[in-house]
């Protein structure tokens, strides 16, 4: 059932509904007038937003209001660094650099070490900074701009982040930490305290630049409890409100359930050898019938295969070759095995680019990482 989903900034589980996740986090969908305006000025639509898989948001049209005002506004994401990078995480980071090319914005990209060692019993301190350093990698190979871009760990930028961190802190009450978490007796403090970090990037222009500087924070769905607790606390200490737009979740190889870095024969890492990544794909979960015969007289469901979200989330630009070969699996044109083989070819190849860039990006971190 669709009502036992469960969607928190450190869970996903169960068939998502969607609209129902606009309902229950009080969002607005992104309308067609809105596709119109980032249209004008981005001269192209991403087709995360055309296949509306950027769905949802927070003020976005206030923040386009901002920039036809000439207020240029900030980017702020990031990433929890509990192990390698999949291609679920990679989807938001694509975007983000469309949004970075169109509107020149500079970015802020936060690495919340601090956040999986307060949250994992396994991690340590060492683990989750090694994480950081690797995935931040995965960041700069999609090629962000340097002179544009900040990538920093918040344990090596602390400094930097305290003070803000602090004055909302400080207007954050353990009430509501409760209500929009979950928080209870057993939780550490260290944990109550961390979405007062997470807010600090949403202000740290708007601080450095002594005036107000409007922010964007393009995140998957899942984290937008932080950032209402961000925004609610913006009026109160002069910033404005962060505007956000959200992600659905990219799907695992089973077809249904968010990409996860716990279940790695379900997901795709940016380290995966090519060859890995092809035998995961031949094995994934499909919409297809029982048998070729059956395949070819009955169809499959594209919407429940894996197969065909890989290409309409991130391997097939052409919107109307997504159509085809939806309408080819309905009718049963085309069999799994060759939906299979040729993403796996798609994945491969992009794998092996990436991991090109991955290894240049090494040379390049000084470039991108700030510290205090």
């Amino acid at each position: 059932m669709k009502n036992d989903f469960v969607v928190t900034p450190w869970e996903v589980k169960g068939e998502i509904d969607y609209d129902k996740l606009v309902e229950r986090f009080g969002t607005q969908r992104i309308t067609e007038e809105l596709l119109r305006r980032i249209k004008k000025h981005a001269k192209t639509l991403h087709p995360m937003l055309r296949r509306n898989i950027f769905y949802s948001h927070r003020d976005l049209g206030w923040i386009l209001d901002e920039y036809e005002k000439g207020s240029k506004f900030i980017l702020y994401t990031g990433r929890g660094p509990s192990g390698d990078t999949h291609l679920g995480h990679l989807m938001p980071w694509i975007f983000t650099k469309y949004l970075q090319d169109s509107f020149d914005a500079k970015l802020l990209f936060q690495l919340t070490d601090d956040e999986k060692f307060l949250f994992s019993e396994s991690l340590s301190l060492e683990d989750t900074k090694k994480y950081a350093y690797e995935n931040a990698l995965d960041v700069i190979a999609l090629g962000f701009d340097s002179k544009k871009t900040e990538i920093f760990l918040d344990t090596e930028f602390i400094a930097s982040q305290y003070r803000l961190a602090l004055k909302v802190a400080k207007r954050v009450t353990f009430s509501t930490a409760k209500a929009v978490f979950g928080f209870d007796n057993s939780s550490n403090i260290g944990s109550i305290f961390f979405t007062s970090i997470q807010s600090v990037p949403a202000f740290l222009e708007s601080e450095r630049q002594n005036k107000a500087v409007p922010c964007l924070i393009p995140c998957a769905i899942d984290q937008d409890a932080h950032f209402r607790v961000t925004r609610d606390v913006a009026p109160m200490l002069g910033y404005p409100k962060p505007s956000l737009i959200h992600c659905k979740f990219f799907p695992s190889l089973t077809g249904s359930d968010k990409m996860s870095a716990s279940k790695t024969e379900t997901s795709i890492f940016t380290t995966d050898a090519p060859e890995v990544a092809k035998k995961k794909i031949i094995d994934a979960f499909t919409g297809g019938q029982a048998t070729i015969k059956e395949q070819k007289e009955k169809g499959g469901n594209p919407d429940i295969c894996s197969i065909y979200q890989y290409c309409f989330y991130i391997f097939e630009e052409d919107d109307e070759k997504v159509r085809e070969l939806r309408e080819s699996c309905r009718r049963g044109g085309i069999l799994c095995g060759e939906c299979k083989r040729e993403l796996a070819k798609r994945v491969a190849k992009f794998l092996e680019q990436h991991q090109k860039k991955r290894e240049k990006a090494r040379d390049k971190l000084e470039e991108f990482v700030i510290k205090d």
